[in-house]
C-alpha cells in the first residue's frame, strides 16, 4: 500500500471511529457531517470522498462491525467438532458480542442500517462473502454429515440467527431481557429447531 493509500485508510478509519462515538453519545440525529468533521478533524470533502454520503458512513460503520462479528463467529466455529456445539457457539458469541459492544451493535441493528441493508442486500452480502463463506461451508459440512436438518442454507441461517438477532434488538432497545440468562438458555432451544 502506497503512503497516499495508507493516509486515506487512516482517514477513513478515523472518520468511522468518530462516527461511532457520536452515534453512541447523540444517536442517529446527532450524527451529522458537521459533528463528524468537528470530531474527526477532517473536511466534509473527505467524508464525501471516502463514503459518498452520511448514510454511506453509517453503512461502512455497520459493515466494519458486522465483519468483526463474523470473524468472531467463524473463529469459534473452528473450535467445535459437532453441529450442536457449533449452534450453541454461534448463539453465545453473537449475544456476547452485542453485550460487549452495545453501541456498535445498536448501530448494526438500527432502522437506517436495516433499510440500507434491505435496499442493497445482494451487494452487501457479496461484500461480506469472504467472511460468510466459512459459515456457509460449516453449515453445508454439518448438513452433509447428517447433523443438521435438510433445509436450504438460507433457512438454516434464519433459524439460527433470526432469534438471536431478535433477542439482541430487544435487549438493545428495551433492555427487558437478562442477556446472561438468554445466553444460557437460548442455544439449546435454537439447536432443537435445526437438529435433524
Amino acid at each position: 500500500m502506497s503512503p497516499k493509500q495508507q493516509r486515506g485508510a487512516a482517514t477513513a478509519a478515523q472518520i468511522l471511529d468518530r462516527a461511532l462515538e457520536i452515534y453512541a453519545a447523540d444517536g442517529e440525529a446527532g450524527l451529522t457531517v458537521g459533528a463528524l468533521t468537528a470530531a474527526s478533524g477532517v473536511s466534509a470533502g473527505s467524508v464525501y470522498h471516502h463514503f459518498g454520503s452520511l448514510p454511506g458512513v453509517l453503512a461502512a460503520l455497520a459493515q466494519r462491525w458486522l465483519g468483526r462479528l463474523l470473524e468472531e463467529l467463524v473463529a469459534e466455529l473452528g473450535k467445535v467438532t459437532d453441529a450442536r456445539s457449533g449452534v450453541h457457539a454461534v448463539v453465545r458469541v453473537y449475544l456476547r458480542f452485542v453485550q460487549t459492544h452495545p453501541d456498535a451493535s445498536r448501530l448494526m441493528h438500527s432502522a437506517p442500517v436495516d433499510r440500507e441493508g434491505m435496499a442493497r442486500a445482494a451487494q452487501l452480502r457479496g461484500s461480506q462473502e469472504a467472511r460468510l463463506a466459512p459459515l456457509a461451508a460449516w453449515l453445508r459440512g454439518r448438513q452433509a454429515a447428517g447433523e443438521l436438518a435438510a433445509l436450504p442454507l438460507p433457512v438454516l441461517e434464519s433459524l439460527i440467527l433470526g432469534p438471536v438477532t431478535a433477542l439482541a434488538r430487544r435487549w438493545l432497545t428495551l433492555g427487558d431481557i437478562d442477556l446472561d440468562t438468554a445466553i444460557e438458555q437460548t442455544p439449546e432451544r435454537i439447536w432443537r429447531s435445526v437438529s435433524p
